[in-house]
């Protein structure tokens, strides 16, 4: 018996139309696609209570996970969020715009400019985070935590060898 989901409906049809191929890693790419989809839609719903975009919410992540005076250059940002230095500006822009960080010269060598999150940001992803981690909570505990365990080694691996 065949499991009735879309991925396996889809690799039968392959499997009829193209034998000569082996689409089993379609059983594990199709379907962490479609996972992907789904857990996105999820968290995104999450910040967009807080009027955060993903980009947004990485960027004031990032900024509170440094711990205080919770500020880097927009450069490290960049690093920190893997995203292109446009791509940081623009957040910024948003979220200077919104009250939840400021932009100001670096006071240890006045070249650089310097992120920080204002107060009200620092309150928006406390909240923000504790909503997200809640919501990351709910969508896993279909799986047991030996589940849990297994598929946070089996995708770590798997993702250490990829590079």
């Amino acid at each position: 018996m065949t499991d009735p989901d879309h991925v396996s409906r889809l690799m039968e049809q392959w499997r009829t139309e193209r034998p000569d191929l082996d689409v089993s890693p379609m059983a594990l790419i199709g379907r962490l696609h479609r996972l992907a989809d789904r857990l996105r839609d999820e968290v995104v719903a999450v910040y967009r209570r807080y009027d955060l975009g993903e980009g947004e919410f990485d960027v004031l992540a990032t900024l509170r996970r440094q711990g205080a005076p919770f500020e880097l250059a927009p450069g490290e940002l960049s690093r920190h969020t893997m995203v292109t230095t446009g791509a940081i500006s623009k957040r910024l822009d948003r979220l200077e715009e919104s009250g939840l960080v400021v932009r100001r010269e670096n006071s240890r060598d006045g070249r650089g400019r310097i992120v920080a999150l204002t107060d009200a940001g620092r309150r928006v992803i406390d909240d923000a985070f504790a909503a997200h981690m809640r919501n990351e909570a709910r969508l896993v505990a279909a799986l047991s935590e030996t589940e849990r365990d297994d598929l946070a080694r089996l995708l770590r691996a798997w993702l250490t060898r990829l590079g």
